[in-house]
C-alpha cells in the first residue's frame, strides 16, 4: 500500500496522471475506502457506541430512580445485566468483535456495581480504592478476553487509582507524595505499559492495535514533558532526575520508531514534546529580566521556527517510510 501511494504521488506530481483522473487512479489502486470499508467502520462505531450508551443508561437509571428502588432491586438489576452481557459474550463468540463488546459492557457495569455497593452500605472506602478494586476484579476478564480495549480500560483505571491515591495521602505525607512524585509514578507506569505492550505485539497479534499504543505514548509523553517543564521553571523545588531521564526517553523514542517500528505519529509526538520543553527553557532564560515584549516575540519566532523544522523533517521521514 505504501509503495502504491508513493508511486501515485510521484505520477501526480510529474503530471503523468491528469488532475481529473486522480480519484479514478486512487480507486483503481485500492487506496480510497470502498463501500465495504465504510460499512465495516460504521458497524464497529455503532457497536461500541451502543455498548457505551447501554452502560450509561444503566447508571443514569439508578441515578434517577435511586430513592424509588430497594437495594435488592438495584443489585439484582446490575448483576442481571452483567450476567446477560457474559452470556452474550459466550453466545456471540469469544473470538468475535460482537462478543468482546459484550465483555467490555460487563467490565463497565462491574464498576457501576462496585459504586452501588459503596453507596448502599457506606463502606467509607476512598475513591481510589473503588478504581483499584475495579481494576483488580476485571483483570481475569481482560486476560481471558484477549481484547485490546479491555487492557486500555485496565491501564486507565490504574492511572485513576494512582492519581486519587496521591490526592488523598499527599496532605498526610506531603514531603514524600508530592505532585512530582505522582507525575513520576504516572510516567513510570505508562512507560512500562507502553514498552510491554509494544514488545508483546510480536507474540500476541491481537495486541497489535496502534491506537492503543499511541494512547500509552501520549500518556507517557505528557507526563515526561510536564516533569521537564516543571523542572525548568522551578529548578529549586524539583529533584532534577527528569533531566537525565528525559533525553534517554527521547532517544529511545527516536531509535524505536525511526528505525525498528516506523511510526510517524510517535515521532511527531516526540517533536511536540521537544518544542514544549524548549519553549519552557527559553521562557525561563528570557522572561526573568527586562524587555519581556522582545523576549515574547523571540520565543514566538523560535516556536514557529522549531515547528517548521519539525514539519520539514517529518515530511522527509514520511517520504522515507512510503518508499
Amino acid at each position: 500500500m505504501s509503495s502504491k501511494r508513493s508511486l501515485l504521488i510521484h505520477w501526480f506530481e510529474t503530471g503523468a496522471i491528469p488532475a481529473d483522473r486522480v480519484d479514478a487512479a486512487l480507486a483503481v489502486a485500492g487506496i480510497l475506502p470502498t463501500a465495504r470499508h465504510w460499512r465495516r467502520f460504521i458497524d464497529r462505531l455503532l457497536l461500541f457506541a451502543g455498548v457505551l450508551a447501554l452502560a450509561a443508561a444503566v447508571i443514569f437509571f439508578f441515578a434517577y430512580n435511586w430513592s424509588a428502588m430497594g437495594r435488592f432491586a438495584k443489585f439484582g438489576l446490575v448483576e442481571g445485566v452483567i450476567v446477560l452481557a457474559l452470556i452474550g459474550y459466550w453466545k456471540l463468540g469469544t473470538g468475535r468483535l460482537s462478543g468482546k463488546s459484550m465483555l467490555l459492557l460487563a467490565v463497565l457495569l462491574l464498576g457501576a456495581l462496585l459504586a452501588l455497593f459503596g453507596q448502599t452500605y457506606q463502606t467509607g472506602a476512598d475513591a481510589w480504592q473503588l478504581f483499584a478494586g475495579w481494576a483488580l476484579l476485571m483483570l481475569p476478564w481482560a486476560v481471558v478476553g484477549r481484547f485490546a480495549a479491555l487492557w486500555v480500560v485496565w491501564i486507565a483505571l490504574i492511572n485513576l487509582a494512582l492519581s486519587l491515591y496521591f490526592s488523598v495521602f499527599r496532605g498526610m505525607f506531603g514531603f514524600l507524595l508530592s505532585e512530582e512524585t505522582l507525575m513520576f509514578t504516572i510516567f513510570g507506569v505508562n512507560t512500562a505499559a507502553w514498552i510491554v505492550w509494544e514488545v508483546s505485539t510480536h507474540r500476541f497479534p491481537w495486541l497489535n492495535e496502534r491506537w492503543a499504543l499511541r494512547l500509552l505514548a501520549l500518556a507517557s509523553g505528557t507526563a515526561a514533558t510536564t516533569l521537564v517543564v516543571q523542572t525548568i521553571l522551578d529548578w529549586h523545588e524539583a529533584s532534577g532526575a527528569i533531566v537525565l531521564i528525559y533525553p534517554l526517553w527521547v532517544f529511545a523514542l527516536y531509535r524505536v520508531y525511526r528505525r525498528l517500528v516506523p511510526d510517524l505519529f510517535m515521532l511527531a509526538g516526540g517533536c511536540l514534546s521537544l518544542i514544549v520543553a524548549s519553549t519552557g527553557l527559553l521562557s525561563r532564560l528570557l522572561l526573568e529580566g527586562r524587555g519581556e515584549a522582545v523576549a515574547l516575540l523571540f520565543i514566538a519566532m523560535a516556536v514557529i521556527g522549531m515547528s517548521t523544522a519539525a514539519t520539514y523533517w517529518l515530511r522527509r521521514v514520511h517520504a522515507e517510510f512510503e518508499s
